[in-house]
């Protein structure tokens, strides 16, 4: 059939036929996705049975049904309204997480300096430097193959970030004055590797998820640490956070000597969000 027409409603139902593996509205999600993305049709189009080439799927299909993520299939991620390059070094950007682009923009900051530790994708710090153009952006993450993936999206992007190769929990940083620093750090223990769903625990990159079960909270212990020399006076932190941790990590920063602390729900009451500011 290569160069013929076909109906796009036949092609989505094809493929949803075969994605045995994962449920029914995951396989739905995962069809439009791929139509979307190799043609560009809204669902509305694929159902009225917009007339198309067709592709061979069968590579992808298997794939999917074997668990892996579409977006690393695809290569590309969106996160708050951008498409973002993806491969199994850095981690997929969630929707979660762009509670922390929200929470930083209410502040209305003119001119910040922002540092983004753990900067993977690069999603968040090239995020902000677009949502708030007069930033001045910092990102760091102990990877290099990782950095190299945010450099290629902040290119993409256009955006102008500072890229730091550095391991946050040994070694110092040759940077001060920062309003605003921001993470979304490993936080999930690994004794609850066996509550999370293969495609996270397959293909994702441990090194950006998992801490040991004997420390879950060692990333926001060092973040608390360093950010008293990084900080300015009322500069503010925001991370993300284990939705269990929440109380823990709040205290965390306030035995610090933070203040003004708070802990935000995501859109399904979990805790997701917590932020403090320096005295």
């Amino acid at each position: 059939m290569k160069g013929k027409m076909a109906n796009s409603k036949i092609v989505f139902d094809s493929i949803l036929s075969q994605l045995t593996e994962i449920d029914s509205a995951e396989a739905y999600a995962m069809a439009a996705l791929l139509l979307w993305h190799d043609y560009r049709l809204s669902l509305s189009q694929i159902l009225s049975g917009k007339e198309i080439v067709p592709k061979d799927y069968s590579e992808i299909i298997s794939r999917i049904n074997q668990h892996e993520p579409i977006q690393y299939i695809l290569g590309e991620a969106d996160f708050y309204g951008r498409t973002f390059i993806v491969n199994p070094s850095v981690l997929i950007p969630r929707p979660e997480t762009e509670l922390l682009i929200a929470e930083i923009k209410k502040y209305n900051l003119p001119s910040p300096k922002i540092l983004d530790v753990g900067t993977g994708s690069g999603c968040i710090a090239i995020t902000l430097k677009k949502e708030i153009p007069s930033a001045q952006v910092y990102a760091l993450d102990v990877s290099a193959e990782a950095l190299r993936i945010a450099k290629v999206n902040a290119a993409r992007l256009q955006a102008d970030i500072h890229f730091l190769h550095n391991d946050f929990l040994k070694h110092d940083l040759f940077i001060s004055e920062v309003d605003i620093l921001v993470s979304n750090p490993p936080y999930v223990a690994k004794a609850e590797q066996n509550l999370m769903k293969e495609n996270v625990l397959h293909y994702e990159p441990h090194l950006a998820l998992f801490v040991a079960d004997s420390n879950p909270l060692i990333f926001y212990q060092s973040i608390a640490e360093k950010s008293k020399d990084l900080l300015k006076p009322n500069g503010k932190i925001f991370v993300e956070i284990n939705e269990k941790f929440g109380a823990e990590v709040k205290q965390l920063f306030e035995q610090a000597g933070f203040v003004q602390t708070k802990i935000v729900k995501d859109i399904d009451s979990k805790d997701r969000v917590v932020m403090a500011s320096r005295h």
